[in-house]
């Protein structure tokens, strides 16, 4: 996997709540789209966690990045996603969902942007069904950077995400090469858990 036109962000907008919530959707964006270079890695190692699931998976993370060093975290970047082999990690819906690529998720995908006004960033080398593009889309509709109907953040995290991102991070998680990343898995998995909680009490008409 190779550059695919994200950008590290600085969220400040919105609520509380979302705008923790988009945070947190950029830094799952950009550690899945490239391994992070020393001043994320101190970034990283300074997070404090509270007793919380979420928070112990941010300490998780912390923990990880201390003892990291940019050289072997980016080796191990390359063995799970760019390497090559059965080891070789495909964080795609289509992937996850059809078992290849370019199927007919990402068209349904492309299909609901284009639906809803969304276009997508520029100069991407992935599809947009990759997991680190959706989650920078979950990032600026929670932070109000993208204009897009009411429902459009609901419909793309329950539609395009809920099916099969859970699965991926729960795969990274237990992924045998991984070190850093397993901790990545972590934090994904128990996010996603998290986001398809809230938006079941959404649909059920109690307050996130």
């Amino acid at each position: 996997m190779h550059d695919n036109g994200l950008q590290e962000r600085s969220v400040c907008r919105v609520d509380g709540v979302d705008r923790a919530r988009a945070q947190e959707y950029a830094l799952l964006a950009t550690l899945l789209s490239r391994s992070p270079d020393d001043r994320m890695l101190g970034c990283l190692a300074l997070i404090r966690g509270d007793a919380s699931p979420l928070g112990a998976a941010h300490t998780a993370l912390a923990e990880a990045a201390a003892k990291a060093d940019v050289k072997s975290v980016k080796a191990e970047y390359f063995d799970l996603f760019d390497g090559l082999g059965g080891s070789r990690f495909l964080p795609y819906a289509s992937y996850y969902l059809t078992g290849s690529l370019y199927g007919r998720p990402l068209a349904r995908l492309r299909q609901a942007l284009q639906r809803l006004g969304i276009e997508p960033a520029e100069h991407l080398s992935e599809p947009e069904d990759h997991a680190a593009i959706l989650c920078e889309l979950m990032a600026s509709l929670a932070g109000g950077e993208t204009s897009a109907p009411m429902e459009a953040e609901r419909e793309i995290f329950e539609t395009h995400l809920a099916p099969w991102i859970g699965r991926f991070f729960a795969d990274l998680e237990r992924a045998e090469s991984a070190s850093f990343y397993a901790r990545v898995g972590a934090l994904g998995r128990t996010f996603v858990e998290i986001e398809t909680k809230a938006f079941t009490l959404q649909v059920s008409g109690q307050v996130r």
